[in-house]
């Protein structure tokens, strides 16, 4: 090492807040005549310090390399992007929905072996980013024809619907329909929503592709948020959101339920089908989702759905052989979160079984407080009325660990607060192993943006599958590029159209008014292809972050990737279970395609080895029930096709 990370943050962290972040200097005050105004206007500088300075006296605890840092690398990957926002989000604030932002999904869509971003929008185009290898990109929107620039986008999702090795594309919508486009396998996409049957209207959100009655088919699962918009439109032609849109769980009116689609597959030549079986399976559900996790709770080889309700209990419909899904929410999830938005599927301790964490949002808007509370639950201060019966939720993030089976069912242990995965204002998370040790690390997205103060993102290395610790300090995710928190969020003329705004209050020229910055969504991939995983956001009304690490300058590394190609399953094995077997160390992924808030991907599985230096064997349990062992081939430090064989153990 040529560095001390200790002095490294600590002489970026105060950089970061002993500069003079909200105001113009005099030069540019005498030349600018916008008067520059910043709501909040503490964000709590000794505070963050204080969290910093404790994150690194924490170091003794780590029993896992984090010499290795991230670096914004947007300028040099050549990404032009910018996230937009609704006037609902800005100039004509509210808390409605739209705060939620959008996410963001990578695949290859063109078969050259890199993994390209598509990163979702509100206001303006969608954009997709061609990988042109070594961190480098290049804008293929156009030619790609997934733009979408006439939508309120929210969620993408890339999957191989049709089986022909190409990663499809579906968008979900605010209010104006959802899309799905088929890739001819070239990186050109035609959008076959109606003729599909997918093109619902309503108030989208997360989507997840998983074959429910394993016929080989990819199926479809659309979460509906709730009626939160008026049929009024506004700028961009979005539709303006209602007020108290926060308590729309209330009112039965405002109820949207969440849409399960069949794969009919391919007739007559024409565009694959999917068919509403959310009443013939007996899964429709109200809840106020925004997301869902997919993967089989209870072993009986079917995949089932966890749905995090943002306003409320969550819910959990167990798959009865392919046919029909039954609420098993209260039997194994008896207290969740009540405000949860974000999910994951991992195991955190490699005993072979799956934990997860949740993230609450909702909870956290109940109180604000300053940073030195951010690791602690919330303090509930909303009552029964709103909670509709909170004595069966956690007020924060949950962890749940899960203990096998007891006494002949499923059990599970809700932890988070010992193993250190509570945090502020969340939204989504994503997993991977970022230091390539062999145990899966945490990456959480959090902030509010403007009126409200910073947040940062919380980096959460896993301590050995004791607990995890805090790390974005430690490894440069905080302080952000440039060292700063706030940028431009709108413009106001309080001379003339604008004078009745709040902010023109006492005042009669232009104004601009400023607000922080803050992640919605990310995904963790080797962007780069030097063998370690890099971290992609998308940020609300800002440019993304291309945060790449340099674990594999810093030390030598053993990793593995492992691709799946079905047969008599999916193409993608969307649904697999994948165990690695390298020395003491057996590491068990679920191919599950969530790869962070809102973002539902096509990626190969990354394994981390540690200080293996052999792969004894990988065993994959397909959706189609069968087992595969490979023994043969396994390289460290390589990319390992795995095909479904025909005749396999089942």
């Amino acid at each position: 090492m040529t560095f001390d990370r200790r002095s490294y943050v600590g002489l970026g962290l105060a950089a970061c807040l002993c500069l003079p972040l909200w105001t113009a200097d005099a030069e540019e005050a005498q030349t600018q005549p916008r008067k520059r105004l910043l709501v909040p206007g503490d964000i709590g500088e000794s505070a963050l310090m204080d969290r910093a300075k404790a994150q690194l006296e924490t170091l003794d605890q780590f029993k896992v390399f984090y010499f290795f840092g991230f670096t914004d690398r947007t300028d040099e990957s050549g990404i032009q992007f910018r996230h937009q926002i609704v006037d609902d989000a800005g100039k004509d604030y509210k808390m409605v929905h739209y705060d939620h932002g959008n996410g963001l999904t990578v695949g290859d869509v063109d078969g050259d072996g890199l993994h390209d971003i598509y990163f979702l929008n509100q206001v303006g185009a969608n954009q997709l980013w061609r990988n042109l290898g070594k961190g480098k990109f290049e804008n293929i929107t156009d030619s790609a024809g997934v733009a979408v620039a006439d939508r309120i986008s929210v969620a993408g999702t890339f999957a191989d619907i049709d089986n022909d090795g190409d990663a499809d594309l579906f968008v979900t919508t605010v209010k104006m329909g959802n899309l799905l486009f088929e890739n001819n396998g070239k990186g050109r996409f035609k959008d076959i929503s109606q003729a599909a049957g997918v093109d619902h209207v309503g108030h989208s959100s997360g989507a997840a592709f998983f074959d429910y009655d394993r016929d080989g088919l990819l199926d479809l699962f659309v979460t509906n948020v709730g009626v939160y918009t008026t049929s009024r439109q506004g700028r961009a032609n979005y539709y303006i959101g209602v007020e108290q849109a926060f308590s729309g769980h209330l009112f039965d009116e405002r109820t949207e339920t969440s849409i399960l689609y069949k794969n009919l597959g391919r007739s007559d030549g024409g565009s694959v089908r999917f068919a509403d079986v959310s009443k013939q399976t007996g899964l429709v559900d109200g809840s106020w989702s925004g997301d869902v996790s997919v993967i089989d709770l209870n072993g009986d080889g079917f995949l089932d759905l966890y749905l995090p309700n943002m306003q409320g209990d969550d819910h959990v419909y167990l798959n009865i052989e392919g046919n029909r899904f039954e609420d098993a929410s209260a039997k194994l999830f008896p207290k969740t979160p009540w405000g949860s938005m974000g999910i994951e599927f991992l195991d955190y301790n490699n005993d072979g079984l799956f934990d997860l964490a949740l993230t609450d949002m909702h909870s956290d808007m109940s109180e604000n407080i300053g940073p030195e509370r951010e690791k602690l639950k919330s303090r509930m201060q909303w009552k029964e009325p709103q909670l509709q019966g909170g004595a069966n939720n956690i007020f924060g993030n949950a962890f749940y660990r899960h203990l096998g089976n007891k006494g002949g069912s499923v059990a599970w242990e809700e932890i988070s607060d010992a193993v250190g995965t509570e945090n502020y204002w969340p939204w989504g998370l994503s997993a991977g192993d970022l230091n390539a040790d062999g145990f899966e690390d945490l990456f959480f997205t959090s902030s509010m943006n403007y009126p409200f103060r910073y947040a940062v993102n919380s980096l959460l290395l896993n301590n050995k599958g004791e607990k995890f610790l805090d790390s974005e300090y430690v490894l440069g995710v905080e302080p952000r590029k440039d060292k700063q928190v706030t940028q431009d969020w709108f413009d106001l003329e309080c001379g003339g159209k604008d004078k009745t705004h709040d902010h023109c209050e006492g005042e009669d020229g232009s104004v601009t008014v400023l607000g922080t910055l803050g992640t919605r969504s990310s995904v963790i991939f080797d962007l780069d292809r030097d063998g370690d995983l890099d971290i992609v956001t998308n940020e609300f009304n800002a440019p993304p972050l291309i945060l790449i690490s340099d674990l594999s300058e810093q030390t030598k590394i053993n990793t593995l990737e492992v691709e799946l190609v079905g047969k008599t399953s999916n193409r993608d094995g969307l649904g697999a279970v994948v165990q690695v077997k390298a020395g003491d160390l057996v590491l068990t992924q679920s191919n599950d395609g969530k790869s962070g808030y809102l973002s539902h991907s096509s990626l190969p599985l990354y394994f981390g080895l540690g200080d293996q230096k052999k792969i004894d064997h990988i065993e994959v349990h397909w959706p189609s029930g069968a087992r595969q062992m490979i023994t043969e081939g396994l390289v460290v430090g390589s990319r390992v096709e795995i095909v479904e064989e025909a005749e396999v153990s089942r």
